[in-house]
């Protein structure tokens, strides 16, 4: 890229602030939590593969979060485009025969036997870019974005929305329409907006109700969450066996590795998904509690560092960054509690997986880049 100075802008950017040491200590803290968690998980099995994998996603992921947080959002802005393409060609690729099944949705692609990754990830970061733009971007003075930026902030969010349905993953969904919510909201667009959202969004789970398209197994799963009771044996082991073993910790937990029911995998996808039971039966009520708040901790930073943002791009693109991570905990956190459907939401920063793992620290980055980068000039 060249600018109107005809000089190449700096990607190291000398002049960029101060980073946010709490905000980068509660994603070490979470990560290395995480770690642990997943070693007591796995290591039953003999086999300590998925720990290592899961080592070296998190390191990948804190070296990516180092570099991001280091670049201008000036010059990440000017990468938008090519991100945003690059997620959606990765999103597509998901549905020809590079992609692979995996617990009933079409959502990886396979780089070579035993080494895969999750397009839809990485497409939160590139949304949470690309979205920004036309809700950051404010022309002839304008305090909040119009018309024109709203429609366009939505078509970007509806194509990667619809490829992410034909999968289908129904949680990674959720987590870009709250990333669709929390930018409109924090970019100060019209209230109106959120409202015609809202009610489109009902009307269109009426629709999907009415039309059949709900798959049969999803409608099971919403039973279960009316009537914990039903079918424990069947499609509500899962939450049965989850509400077991964060109840069976107590107050303190019965010592990390000490877990019986993690132990003796009751719980299926205890490492990824459900790592949320890991932490209630071995660390209990309080250390289960001491995630959720070092989560909200950062955030809580996150929020702060939208609030204060230099640019009312980097603003935007926080508040879509920090809703992502808050719509993952609360779907996550809730379905081991019965609150919500189980739906396939890792726990950010804690549960296993390469893919989920990176783009986290990724949003990290960003945020830390958002809060370093000084005044923007037009």
């Amino acid at each position: 890229m060249i600018t109107m100075s005809g000089r190449r802008p700096l990607v190291w950017a000398p002049s960029l602030g101060p980073p946010d040491r709490v905000l980068t200590l509660l994603a070490l803290a979470l990560s290395g939590t995480g770690l642990l968690l997943v070693w007591s998980a796995t290591r039953m099995e003999g086999d300590h593969g998925l720990l290592v994998r899961q080592a070296v996603s998190a390191g990948a992921g804190l070296v990516l979060m180092w570099l991001v947080s280091r670049v201008d959002l000036r010059v990440l802005r000017a990468y938008v485009p090519l991100a945003y393409v690059l997620a959606l060609l990765s999103l597509a690729g998901v549905l020809s025969p590079l992609g692979v099944r995996v617990n009933g949705a079409h959502s990886w692609i396979v780089l070579a036997p035993g080494v895969r990754f999750q397009p839809s990830e990485f497409a939160k970061v590139a949304l949470a870019l690309a979205f920004a733009v036309p809700l950051g971007e404010l022309l002839d003075g304008r305090r909040r974005p119009g018309f024109g930026g709203v429609l366009l902030a939505l078509v970007l969010a509806a194509v990667p929305i619809a490829l992410i349905g034909l999968q289908p993953d129904l949680g990674t969904m959720l987590v870009f329409a709250a990333m669709v919510a929390g930018a409109l909201l924090v970019s100060g667009a019209p209230k109106r907006w959120l409202l015609v959202l809202a009610l489109g969004a009902v009307g269109a789970a009426v629709a999907a109700w009415r039309f059949g398209l709900v798959r049969p197994y999803q409608v099971q799963r919403l039973l279960v969450l009316a009537d914990p009771g039903a079918d424990p044996g069947g499609v509500g082991y899962n939450a049965a066996q989850a509400r077991i073993a964060i109840g069976s910790g107590g107050l303190y937990g019965k010592g990390l590795f000490n877990g019986e029911q993690t132990a003796g995998h009751f719980v299926p996808e205890q490492h990824t998904d459900f790592i949320f039971t890991v932490a209630g039966e071995e660390l209990g009520f309080a250390g289960a509690a001491l995630i959720v708040l070092a989560v909200f901790a950062l955030l809580w930073r996150g929020l702060s560092i939208a609030r204060r943002s230099a640019s009312p791009y980097g603003t935007v693109l926080a508040g879509a960054l920090v809703s992502w991570l808050a719509c993952q905990t609360f779907v996550n956190v809730g379905m081991t509690l019965g609150l919500v459907p189980v739906v396939g939401v890792p726990l950010p920063f804690v549960s296993y997986g390469g893919s989920a793992t990176v783009a986290g620290l990724l949003a990290v980055g960003l945020l830390q880049a958002v809060h370093r980068t000084k005044a923007m000039q037009p």
